[in-house]
């Protein structure tokens, strides 16, 4: 996210200090060797910075920290055993993929970690659709299982791009909310997948079948190996189509 927030020219001329938060500590300690690749090339230097990097181009410089932490534990008001009063909170919360995982009933934490008049931006936000094509006679079984996977998670809502948008919009502490489709449409052109959709498709058949496993029976087990077994083929052939919907929710929280 902060490459492309760089590369799309939306950060201010100037400092911005930006913490880029994971629960994963293999995902954080990855930032550091990323980013220097990702600047190789480009008007962007990098250097090494007290909490993390600084990286530096004509107009800017971005202060990242890498943190392990879960995400409404560090904006708390005990992150970290910090006073807040001398924390200074966020003036905008990017939580890409997010919403979908970490449970609704965490929302208002989030919304609380923000600085008086800060944004809040939630994209690629799942919202109930997964599709495939060309049709197969079990679509429809995968796709409630798989959905049934997320929804009993801890935390997980399959239609959380609808629900997060009415609980932001009935929400005292937000003064503005927008919103707008953010889908997937991996297919091939010409014969072929562009750029990495064939690893997306590969990526997501292994999820599903590891998530349908989870919550079916040893009866639906032959249904989801013929479904497997066919859609890898229609994708080492560049026959296979796969969508999803998701949402991308924008807003600001109010001023007090």
């Amino acid at each position: 996210m902060v490459e492309r927030l760089i590369e799309w020219d939306l950060l201010p001329p100037g400092r911005t200090n930006y913490t880029a938060v994971d629960v994963d500590p293999d995902s954080v300690a990855t930032v550091r060797d990323r980013l220097t690749a990702w600047a190789t090339g480009r008007d962007v230097t990098v250097a090494d910075a007290d909490e993390g990097l600084r990286l530096v181009d004509d107009e800017r410089v971005v202060l990242v920290e890498p943190v392990v932490a879960e995400a409404t534990t560090y904006l708390g008001d005990d992150a970290d055993g910090v006073d807040e009063t001398a924390r200074r909170k966020p003036d905008l919360l990017v939580g890409m993929a997010l919403l979908d995982v970490l449970g609704l009933d965490r929302l208002d934490d989030l919304l609380a970690g923000l600085a008086p008049g800060g944004w809040y931006y939630f994209p690629v936000t799942f919202d109930g659709a997964t599709r495939f094509a060309p049709a197969h006679p079990a679509d429809r079984a995968v796709e409630r299982h798989y959905h049934r996977h997320m929804d009993r998670k801890p935390g997980g809502d399959s239609h959380a791009g609808t629900h997060a948008l009415g609980r932001l919009q009935a929400a005292e502490r937000v003064s503005w909310v927008d919103v707008a489709g953010s889908d997937w449409a991996v297919r091939p052109v010409d014969g072929e997948y562009p750029g990495d959709e064939a690893y997306v498709a590969r990526h997501v058949l292994a999820t599903v079948e590891e998530a349908v496993g989870e919550v079916t029976g040893s009866g639906f087990e032959p249904t989801l190996a013929g479904w497997l077994d066919c859609r890898r083929r229609q994708l080492a052939a560049a026959e296979l189509v796969y969508t999803t919907h998701q949402v991308d929710l924008l807003g600001r929280v109010r001023e007090r």
